[in-house]
């Protein structure tokens, strides 16, 4: 028999508000409308519960790498999940277009799985102007026919692919991307306002961690970041980490853009939920001191040890973003952007059982993924 289970008396965030003293009822791996009378109670007083996070942009956790073997992969996952995600789609970073293709299989056998909610290529189509914590040589020019390579390896698992749209077959890659339902995201960039306006008019849809990776905003250059916070079809991705943005950059974003365009990601590489220490990034030596982590050869931010946790705690303990906000940008909106909004993001009936236990400090107590407790809640 399906496990039976309802959750009472927390503070539980759902699309209209937030419902004090709420209840969610989860048979098997669904929210349900209404509970067995045979259902297991337990009480969440004193708690708040919010839909799982959804991560659009994570390359790695707990030592771990996407772009490295089974284990790694099932590892950084099972990391991520700990810390309340539970809905991940894995990144790659620039490498040789032979091992990101035999990496796309990879991936995508895990994504058939449902242990990943699909593949994002970070790379190789950037610029080199701001390449970050890319390898240079490995860098090439968004050729459709090359684009259309990694697609076709990731078996129709591919989510979004991250590109310079100013470079030579940019536009057209966006083009390509479009026509097979794979976000094109935009990112890494040097490109003007103007250049960027053309590539979202071509079908780019989201703003790889706006404003890191891309020229400044300027008044008489204003550069992608202007074309991309105005522009409603876009989903901006901002690193909440205290590092990669100031907090007046990210209320300018929460502004311009408005809450239901925002999407909280980690940009999480192998130290996410381990500590300091030397990493790899792809084939780039990164070190991580005080939780930062840099190219070991030029200084470069080099991702996150960001999790979503803490990204929510910071949302409303520093960024005094509403908690209504958080979820909207850890949940609600990458939910929708990556297509699954009927089937997670809400704690609705008929939705996946996934689902967040937070203390009244913001601190994660509980994680359920489709029905099963990836972390039990103790509570005091």
């Amino acid at each position: 028999m399906a496990p039976r289970l309802v959750l009472t008396g927390a503070r539980v965030v759902l699309p209209g508000g937030v419902v004090d003293d709420g209840r969610v009822s989860v048979e098997g791996t669904k929210i349900t409308a209404t509970a067995a009378e045979s259902a297991q109670r337990l009480d969440l007083t004193g708690h708040w519960l919010v839909p799982g996070f959804v991560d659009i942009h994570n390359h790695g956790g707990g030592g771990a790498s996407f772009s490295g073997t089974l284990d790694d992969i099932l590892k950084a996952t099972r990391t991520h999940r700990l810390h309340g995600t539970t809905t991940l789609v894995a990144s790659t970073v620039t490498d040789e277009m032979d091992l990101l293709v035999r990496q796309a299989g990879l991936l995508s056998e895990l994504a058939e799985q449902g242990e990943i909610a699909g593949i994002h290529f970070e790379g190789p189509f950037i610029s080199p102007c701001r390449k970050g914590a890319h390898s240079e040589e490995l860098l090439r020019d968004p050729d459709p026919a090359e684009v259309r390579k990694l697609i076709d390896a990731a078996r129709g698992r591919a989510t979004m692919v991250t590109l310079a749209t100013e470079l030579p077959g940019g536009i057209d890659s966006v083009r390509l991307l479009a026509e097979h339902g794979v976000i094109a995201a935009i990112g890494h960039t040097d490109a003007t306002y103007e250049q960027t306006v053309e590539a979202i008019d071509a079908g780019a849809t989201v703003a790889t961690h706006l404003f890191n990776a891309m020229p400044p905003l300027g008044h008489r250059a204003p550069g992608p970041i202007t074309a991309l916070l105005e522009d409603e079809r876009v989903t901006v991705e901002l690193i909440n980490d205290g590092t990669h943005l100031h907090p007046a950059a990210l209320e300018l974003a929460f502004h311009h853009a408005g809450a239901d365009r925002v999407a909280f990601i980690t940009d999480a590489m192998d130290a996410a939920g381990i500590g300091d220490g030397r990493y790899m990034l792809g084939p780039l030596e990164v070190e991580v001191s005080e939780g930062v982590a840099r190219l070991v050869e030029g200084g470069s931010i080099a991702g996150s040890t960001l999790t979503l946790d803490r990204a929510f705690k910071r949302a409303v303990t520093i960024d005094r973003l509403s908690v209504e906000d958080a979820v909207r940008a850890l949940s609600v909106n990458p939910a929708r952007l990556l297509g699954l909004s009927d089937r997670i993001g809400s704690l609705e009936p008929g939705k996946d059982a996934d689902l967040v236990v937070l203390d009244a400090d913001f601190d994660l107590k509980g994680v359920m993924r489709r029905g099963e407790w990836v972390v039990a809640p103790q509570l005091a």
